[in-house]
């Protein structure tokens, strides 16, 4: 196995592996690409406050996200299409997750269904919810992850509507595969991916397929697709779900503070500060700039945890140092999973961890509970001077 020292050293033999319609689906954001560079680049503001002289033994990472415990204060990001990735890829991740000891979240738009999952792994695994609008379908989705004993909903608010992302149309991304010139050219580069799945059944968004009313076959599931997603979501459609779900509740993808003191009301368990990993409304803020003004609006009334640009453990740090309660990890792991398949994401989580610590100890710091703003030199006018 090649030696991984950083995230980085994934990335670069993930991008060797897999599709490049599916590296592209991940390492891309909406229209220009503005929020989803500034997501990872605005951590690079926040430098580090070097301490010596500090006692350093016995130091521990461990924590607890809406009452579960964790290894580090970081889960598993919901990604789409994570078993295109690598085949059976939302089964290895979860994998990869429960042996580390850190929650794993799968997406509606997974390939592996939430009973591949749960009959595959022995740990609780969180499970993230699109609104659409067959209200038949998401009630049976609900029913299906209670059976599954998830022990979260990751209600996501902030795809309505589908931001526009140009590689994935150039590429005419599909699940699965559309087979075109250009793709089998990629693909005959790409016989390790190809072998693989070859190897699984699981080749479809298996959430939806024989599941949802007249959806048997790809192109219905295309269709069906398609005018899911509901535009007439709004606050009291959160307060309907939070009704039918009687486990953890998390609301994902709130970036303004007034949405913040919604979520409160509503009585969610935890906010997930999240612009989409920038793929969704390009030119909105950066997850970690955001994440001030919400933390002041909301105090310590309920758990605020932050995705998008998570790509170390010192962005993990600088994060919790600011006052997040979790983090959120989505490329990062991805880029393990499409490199090494569940060893990946595994060694993806070992580096994160390896950071944390070893920085958190060069802060002069023991106990991941004690990180705080005394830990950080912020730009003074990180936060913005806005209109």
């Amino acid at each position: 196995m090649p030696k991984i020292t950083e995230i980085e050293d994934l990335k670069r033999i993930y991008k060797r592996r897999t599709p490049k319609m599916f590296y592209d689906y991940c390492e891309s954001g909406s229209w220009t690409e503005q929020t989803f560079r500034e997501n990872s680049s605005d951590f690079d503001l926040i430098k580090l406050r070097q301490r010596v002289a500090v006692n350093m033994e016995g130091r521990t990472t461990k924590s607890q996200m809406i009452g579960r415990d964790v290894a580090m204060p970081v889960a598993l990001a919901p990604v789409g299409s994570t078993g295109m990735q690598h085949a059976d890829g939302e089964i290895l991740a979860a994998k990869a997750a429960e042996n580390f000891g850190v929650p794993f979240t799968l997406s509606t738009m997974s390939v592996c269904s939430i009973e591949d999952v749960a009959e595959n792994t022995t740990a609780p695994f969180w499970f993230q919810l699109y609104v659409m609008r067959d209200e038949k379908f998401v009630d049976n989705l609900l029913a299906r992850a209670k059976a599954a004993e998830c022990d979260a909903l990751v209600l996501t608010l902030d795809l309505q509507i589908l931001g526009q992302r140009h590689k994935d149309i150039k590429n005419g991304l599909s699940v699965p595969i559309k087979l075109a010139p250009h793709t089998i050219l990629d693909l005959m580069t790409k016989w390790r991916w190809g072998l693989q799945m070859l190897g699984t059944h699981r080749r479809s968004f298996r959430n939806i397929v024989g599941h949802a009313q007249d959806v048997d076959d790809i192109s219905s599931l295309h269709s069906w697709t398609a005018q899911q997603f509901d535009p007439r979501l709004n606050w009291d459609t959160v307060m309907e779900y939070r009704r039918k779900w009687d486990g953890k509740m998390v609301l994902k993808g709130i970036l303004d503070a007034d949405d913040a003191k919604q979520a409160l009301n509503i009585g969610a368990d935890a906010i997930i500060v999240s612009n989409h990993g920038g793929r969704q409304l390009d030119g909105a803020m950066s997850s970690i700039k955001a994440l001030p003004s919400i933390l002041e609006a909301v105090g310590d009334k309920i758990e605020v945890h932050l995705d998008s640009g998570i790509r170390s453990g010192q962005d993990v740090l600088k994060a919790l140092a600011m006052g997040a309660h979790g983090t959120y990890i989505g490329r990062a792991f991805v880029y393990g999973l499409g490199a090494m398949g569940q060893k990946g994401v595994e060694e993806a989580l070992r580096v994160i961890h390896t950071e944390l610590d070893t920085t958190m100890a060069l802060c002069g710091e023991r106990d991941v509970h004690n990180l705080d703003k005394h830990n950080l030199l912020v730009p003074r006018d990180f936060y913005g001077d806005w209109a």
